[in-house]
């Protein structure tokens, strides 16, 4: 039996303010700012991949009239572009035996229609968490090129639209923190626990500054693991009061710049030590503008669907319910470079070689910071 796209509405909204899994559906990246909606994503097309089209910054040329010149001005030229992006599609299917609640008096149908939105939400989660980490691999892949890449930015002055210069940060590398880390004596946190006062994050502010520079935006968020956040805590660090986003509430640092988003994946990019990064910085944590990631929902023609095996269970009769959907997530600033014949998975997105940098790095939001 297939439910209409009107029923699932209805049934979405019905199972969105439930959960058995409460207590881990708060603050999920996908619930944050950090994704943002965008028309130019169309979902419609019949491939696995779509394009969109945007303006490129101008390169502005300013010309200084002249009385006595008859000289024609030079132009600006304005000129748009196109990144590609990938869709996925995801399924969750449970079964519920029909004479289980005579004995358990648990409604196995509801159990499962709670779970969908969870599901869906935690998946979604997972995907975004997938997405900063392959861009984290494609820069520092970028910033070793081989080895004769230039790293990745190491201060201030540093350009990173530079051939083979990664747009990220290892505190423990030469340059823009001091000297290189040679061992676990010398390697550096995010947070200096043994400065005074604001100084504590002055690695965090310096590592911001070199990368935006003077385009830095209000606040940010900070996407972290709980130990790193125990560092803050510890550094007495974490504001007392939290701030409102939507229906979510976030602790932040400094007064609100960054807002703290945790996660418990392991954020350290797979053999990202081998590449450009200082063998002492063994964990990352992301630096994300907000509305730095692109998501639009794949319209499906029957999202959930029920089937009744009536002679199953020796005539008890099951029901099983399948639950499908399907969304581009794409950071904003690269272009799909991955399998185009195929719904991506956690690890096409997970993977450096399924990005490429399509913008110059001022236009980028998401900053990955190496740090012991």
């Amino acid at each position: 039996m297939a439910i209409t796209n009107t029923d699932f509405q209805n049934i979405a909204l019905a199972i969105s303010a439930y959960s058995d899994e409460a207590y881990t559906s708060a603050k999920k990246l996908n619930g944050t700012g950090i994704v943002s909606a965008d028309q130019r994503i169309d979902t419609n097309g019949e491939s696995y991949v779509g394009q969109f089209r945007w303006y490129k910054p101008l390169s502005a040329t300013v010309n200084v009239a002249s009385l006595s010149s008859a000289t024609d001005g030079t132009y600006t030229n304005v000129t748009t572009d196109y990144a590609s992006f990938i869709k996925t599609l995801r399924t969750f299917g449970a079964e519920q035996v029909n004479m289980q609640e005579v004995i358990s008096k648990q409604d196995g149908l509801a159990k499962i229609g709670r779970d969908f939105a969870e599901v869906r939400a935690q998946d979604e989660h997972d995907g975004l968490l997938s997405v900063l980490k392959g861009v984290s691999h494609y820069e520092v892949a970028l910033g070793d090129a081989g080895g004769a890449g230039n790293g990745g930015i190491i201060d201030f002055d540093t350009d990173a639209d530079a051939a083979a210069t990664g747009f990220f940060i290892d505190i423990n590398a030469l340059g823009l923190h001091g000297a290189a880390a040679t061992g676990a004596g010398d390697a550096r946190k995010l947070f200096d626990s043994t400065a005074i006062g604001a100084a504590r994050g002055e690695r965090l502010f310096r590592s911001v500054g070199a990368a935006f520079k003077d385009y830095e935006p209000d606040f940010m968020y900070i996407v972290t693991s709980p130990e790193v956040l125990a560092e803050m805590r510890a550094a007495n660090l974490v504001d007392d009061t939290m701030v409102v986003d939507g229906n979510l509430e976030f602790s932040t640092i400094f007064g609100g710049k960054f807002r703290i988003v945790l996660t418990r994946a392991n954020q350290m990019i797979a053999g990202a030590a081998t590449g450009d990064l200082n063998a002492e910085s063994s964990k990352c944590t992301f630096i994300v503008k907000p509305g730095s990631v692109a998501a639009a929902n794949l319209g499906l023609p029957v999202p959930v669907e029920v089937d009744r095996d009536a002679a199953s269970y020796t005539g008890g009769g099951s029901t099983n319910v399948w639950y499908r959907w399907g969304y581009v997530m794409h950071p904003m600033g690269y272009d799909w470079a991955g399998s185009t014949t195929a719904f991506a998975t956690n690890a096409n997105f997970g993977t450096g070689a399924s990005w490429a940098r399509k913008m110059d790095s001022l236009n980028l939001g998401i900053l990955p910071i190496f740090h012991a």
